[in-house]
């Protein structure tokens, strides 16, 4: 296998044979850590970060992190350490960014569902701003505040129905999304919140969808938010900050990516002469293509013309192929010339005939082997489960030539530690 043929990670190569993610070879992590186990590498991270400043200079906007691709405490905290802001979707991911060291006033809050207590805890901390999806939310934010005695700042999330061409799934700005809000409410809205007390008028946002491999959707949204922006200055209501999102995508298959850098720059041409401050969301374009999940051949089962590498990571270990049929690259940690090359499907232990993580794949593997199913680093871990009462991974960050745990794989006994076995009446 030459280089290119592993061109989704940008910090994996092979040498003598064996996979190395920066300089560590992955043989070392599964020895110290067992399988299934999810590795990230510091040094892609850091190269995905410096992208997105090149496009988007601190001078021009800001960058919040979109912590539902990847949670995990250390990468919240490498993102802080870098200058991040964090794009939360949950009261859960609040305490992770505070856990991690970020600050509260670089968390924007999105999501169609903040509970009583999530608005309670973020108007407490302090954060940025709320993205608010629906005019009913608006009212409860407004209500908490004013109860509080504090004043609310808030952006309107809204759908400007473009068509992300990314799957259904994760479309977020058309029409029948249940995201945002469309123009018309969103400018209702803002009447509204210019005359509430205890909201603060801050900004616009958009989010279109996930994926994107062609920037044409996100400059369409951006050329309509421009001139919603406009509308609304015509107003007298003046914001300070646009929020296009995320969504770049990335590489898992023979997808051509977008330039980062220079999807960013189109983006600011296009608000050109605005006074307003720009920011995004990414997600996926900095942590995917830094993590890998490694598994181990448990079996290799031939029946008929069929063959399944039956491994020891699952659907619940990494749910996005059953979930959306996403391909993930999936390569022998090690070459074995003396195997057989076989094309079958690579499935997990899991009882569901959903539970595969590569279908017809062709593979010189047998039991035993290791196997990096590439390009793991986001919406793995943080869509995992305990399905089938099965422990969930081990996290491991690469650093160089070192490696550092962090999330020890969890033990079974903790699975039920909460729970009653309670006896029936007599």
């Amino acid at each position: 296998m030459t280089p290119s043929d592993l061109f989704p990670m940008p910090t994996l190569s092979r040498r003598n044979g064996t996979l190395i993610l920066e300089a560590t070879p992955l043989t070392a992590i599964a020895e110290s850590y067992g399988t299934p186990c999810y590795v990230y590498s510091e040094a892609a991270i850091r190269a995905a970060w410096a992208a997105y400043r090149e496009g988007l200079p601190p001078e021009a906007g800001t960058i919040h992190y979109a912590v539902k691709a990847n949670s995990n405490l250390s990468i919240l905290r490498l993102f802080a350490e870098l200058g991040a802001g964090f794009d939360i979707v949950s009261g859960g991911e609040l305490e992770r960014v505070v856990a991690a060291g970020g600050k509260p006033e670089t968390v924007v809050f999105s999501g169609v569902g903040k509970a009583v207590w999530e608005i309670e805890r973020a108007l407490e901390l302090g954060i940025g701003a709320f993205h608010v999806e629906s005019l009913p939310e608006l009212e409860r934010i407004a209500t908490i505040a004013h109860a509080h005695g504090v004043t609310a700042p808030i952006s309107f999330r809204v759908n400007p129905d473009v068509d992300p061409k990314t799957h259904p799934y994760i479309a977020t700005g058309l029409a029948r999304s249940k995201f945002g809000v469309t123009l018309d409410e969103a400018c209702l809205g803002y009447r509204q919140a210019m005359d509430h007390p205890a909201l603060s008028v801050v900004g616009v946002a958009c989010h279109i969808g996930s994926q994107l491999i062609d920037d044409a959707p996100l400059i369409e949204a951006a050329e309509r938010i421009r001139r919603f922006v406009e509308e609304l200055a015509d107003e007298g209501i003046r914001l300070t900050t646009i929020d296009l999102g995320g969504g770049i995508g990335i590489r898992y298959r023979d997808e051509s990516p977008l330039d980062v850098a220079q999807t960013l720059r189109r983006l600011r041409a296009v608000f050109a002469g605005r006074p307003e401050r720009l920011a995004v969301e990414p997600g996926r374009s900095l942590v995917g293509a830094a993590g890998l999940l490694l598994t181990r051949v448990e079996y290799v089962k031939i029946r008929d013309d069929h063959t399944f590498f039956v491994v020891d990571a699952a659907m619940n270990d990494l749910m996005r192929p059953a979930l959306y049929e996403a391909w993930h690259e999936i390569v022998p940690v090690v070459d074995r010339p003396e195997c057989l090359p076989r094309t079958g499907d690579v499935v997990g232990p899991v009882c569901e005939t959903g539970d595969f993580l590569g279908l017809g794949r062709t593979l010189a593997v047998a039991a035993g082997d290791l196997l990096a199913v590439l390009c793991a680093g986001a919406y793995g871990m943080t869509m995992s489960s305990n399905y089938n009462t099965r422990p969930r991974a081990a996290e491991v960050l690469v650093r160089d030539s070192s490696h550092q745990l962090i999330r020890p794989r969890e033990k079974r006994e903790q699975l039920w530690a909460d729970e009653f076995a309670l006896l029936p009446n007599a």
